[in-house]
């Protein structure tokens, strides 16, 4: 791989590019901070699909449009002489080295539960007035869902077994059946809400990222089903002209694949 001065030649180069990108090109120029924020989220999907295949040529390539962004910001920012890519990365440093005092201090931990646990009581020591600030409140449901999960369990508000968890969930179907029943829309979907959120908490005590798994079968299922499609227009008949039990065949047929 490549030495640590070619890496950093290799950012120098980025920074000066962007420099004059900013100075010489019309879109460029013409950014802002609230203009790039949701090709930003964009990019990260991205970058997150990359992973999710496992293409890591991908991955290195959707790495360099976020770090783009990340430059681009700085630069913005350098420009109104609020901050620069010296103090975004200088402000990240004293942030790792802070909260690592069993790296960079006398703090022992044994695992990697003591290191959550000091993680988040540093950053109440910080000023912050709740372990949930640091959760955006623009993250999709699901993924919300588990970051607040993961972080009251790094001050200890946690189920012990994951037994206890699977028995929460249990009641939480029960609940929801009620509802139900009763046909009670609003009160249904409050009950579902929290059997979601069970499940979450589940999957997080057997280690599986909830987001991940959703997203595979995401996957998974609009492959089979574009196969059907295919099979389908293979007999020149829509799939609205197809019964159950032909589109069966060619589902079970595409679980084989």
């Amino acid at each position: 791989m490549n030495s640590r001065k070619t890496q950093l030649e290799a950012f120098d180069r980025l920074l000066t590019i962007m420099d004059e990108l900013r100075e010489q090109c019309p879109w460029d120029r013409k950014q802002t901070l609230q203009s790039l924020r949701h090709l930003t989220i964009e990019e990260t999907y991205e970058l997150g699909d990359a992973i999710l295949e496992n293409d890591l040529d991908e991955v290195k390539k959707e790495l360099g449009d976020l770090l783009l962004h990340i430059v681009f910001y700085a630069k913005i920012g350098s420009e109104t002489n609020d901050f620069d890519m010296a103090d975004v990365a200088n402000g990240i440093c004293e942030k790792l080295i802070n909260r690592h005092p069993h790296i960079y201090g006398d703090v022992e931990v044994h695992d990697e539960e003591d290191v959550k646990r000091n993680w988040e009581n540093l950053k109440l020591k910080e000023g912050k007035k709740s372990v949930l600030e640091g959760v955006p409140k623009s993250l999709p449901a699901l993924v919300k869902a588990n970051r607040i999960q993961d972080k009251v369990a790094g001050v200890g508000f946690d189920w012990e077994e994951p037994q206890q968890v699977w028995e929460k969930l249990q009641e939480e179907l029960e609940e929801f059946q009620v509802e139900v029943a009763k046909d009670d829309k609003e009160a249904m979907e409050s009950e579902f809400g929290d059997v979601l959120f069970s499940m979450i908490n589940y999957a997080r005590f057997l280690k599986i990222n909830p987001e991940n798994a959703l997203e595979r079968t995401n996957k998974k299922f609009i492959k089979r089903f574009q196969y059907l499609e295919q099979k389908a227009a293979g007999l020149n008949k829509p799939l609205v002209d197809m019964t159950l039990a032909e589109m069966d065949v060619f589902w079970e047929e595409a679980k084989k694949l």
